[in-house]
């Protein structure tokens, strides 16, 4: 039953990864509740101790004012609970959301991020590539803050696509206010979702915890116009860290709110000039979802379709670059004798052929952040090739 999750989520004495721990030997709240304290011997004296706080009013309140509000709550147990977020290093125990829960599994999923204080250009690119994400078969989520998570809402929306907003808050608190037209048209066919309780302030520090959620559940994070210091590069560096890919638009070098994310784009982030830039990443991984399709073009003074341009690009012919010329050619295990003990057994634990990320953790048998922080090192010094579909393999010789 739903308040037993309830429950475990507000118990106060237990941080996140307590909690999470003890769902691997208890994979339901209910069952956890009415266990004997004798039967837990297993687990540390401090958790022993916290869980026997039985005091189930709290959850029965904040159960009644989902009913009332017609709040879902999702648990880490449900079916409709995003996999890839289940198998994040700290995954909420449960999420409450209002509207309806989407497919989480079979279209690639996008968190597009970017700064509040955005400029017209910034503004402008994050409704055009939501627009053709969605149009090529993805589907775009944000936080529904101002500036460039709701222009990429409002651009999936702008074509008729449903989307999701991961909150800081409660799903029946409007934060900014101003977004209150946003959050109507969201929940009208996607949904907000939140793992903070209904009527939960926007506290400082609920965000950068929102922000593992946002790139829990995406195949890959778009960032557009971002500063070296913002919510958006926590988003990117939590989506390095679960394995998920980074796309970076271009932005102006002169302007402080793109630093971030020109910096992004030097540090080896795909570069996003449109939505298939993005969405070609995932055609072999969703071949009956993705394709370079036709895109809508809507004009910016109202959602109206006016006509359509066609997405595909021609690229002209590849010429060698004047570095790979000037440059003797480097093989990618060039450097490999220098990595640790450490990295040379992560390595070998891949092949040339793709293997899913959470296989190759279980045979490291390091942590997971520890793992993704390693494979992406490793990608970096040309050793690991990433692959849509959370895949990884071995770069050949």
């Amino acid at each position: 039953m739903p308040v037993y999750w309830i429950w475990l989520s507000l118990l106060p004495d237990l941080s996140l990864r307590q909690k999470n721990q003890i769902l691997q030997h208890f994979s339901d709240a209910e069952e956890l509740y009415f266990t004997e304290p004798e039967k837990l011997e297993e687990l540390p004296a401090e958790v022993i101790k916290a869980l026997s706080n039985k005091d189930l009013a709290p959850a029965e309140k904040v159960l009644r004012i989902c009913t009332r509000k017609n709040i879902g709550i999702l648990t880490w147990a449900d079916a409709q609970y995003p996999r890839r977020l289940r198998n994040i290093a700290d995954p909420p125990v449960l999420l409450y959301y209002s509207g309806t829960i989407p497919d989480w599994e079979h279209q690639p999923i996008i968190a597009v991020v970017g700064t509040r204080k955005a400029s017209p250009y910034g503004i402008s690119a994050a409704k055009k590539l939501s627009r053709q994400i969605t149009a090529c078969g993805g589907m775009v989520i944000s936080g529904c803050a101002s500036g460039i998570d709701g222009a990429a809402m409002q651009g999936a929306l702008d074509i008729g696509s449903n989307t999701v907003g991961v909150l800081g808050n409660g799903v029946d608190v409007v934060y900014p206010r101003t977004n209150r037209g946003l959050y109507g048209k969201v929940v009208k066919g996607g949904c907000l979702l939140s793992e903070y309780e209904p009527g939960s302030r926007p506290e400082r520090w609920h965000f950068p915890q929102r922000n593992r959620i946002l790139s829990g559940i995406a195949d890959g994070v778009l960032v557009i116009e971002a500063p070296e210091r913002s919510g958006a590069l926590i988003t990117a560096r939590c989506a390095l860290e679960q394995g998920r890919d980074v796309f970076a638009v271009p932005g102006n070098i002169d302007a402080p709110t793109c630093e971030g994310s020109n910096a992004l784009l030097q540090d080896g982030a795909i570069t996003a000039l449109n939505g298939w830039d993005i969405m070609k990443e995932y055609e072999a991984h969703y071949p009956n979802v993705v394709g370079n399709r036709k895109v809508p073009l809507v004009q910016e003074s109202a959602a109206e379709t006016v006509t359509y341009v066609a997405q595909k690009i021609i690229l002209p012919m590849e010429l060698p670059d004047k570095k790979d010329i000037d440059k003797p050619a480097v093989t990618p295990y060039s450097g490999i004798e220098k990595l640790t003990e450490e990295e040379q057994k992560l390595l070998a634990c891949l092949t040339g052929d793709p293997k899913p990320v959470d296989d190759v953790i279980a045979v490291f048998g390091q942590s997971s952040g520890k793992t993704l922080s390693m494979l992406t090192k490793l990608a970096l010094q040309g050793l690991v090739q990433n692959h849509p579909g959370r895949l990884v393999s071995r770069k050949e010789r």
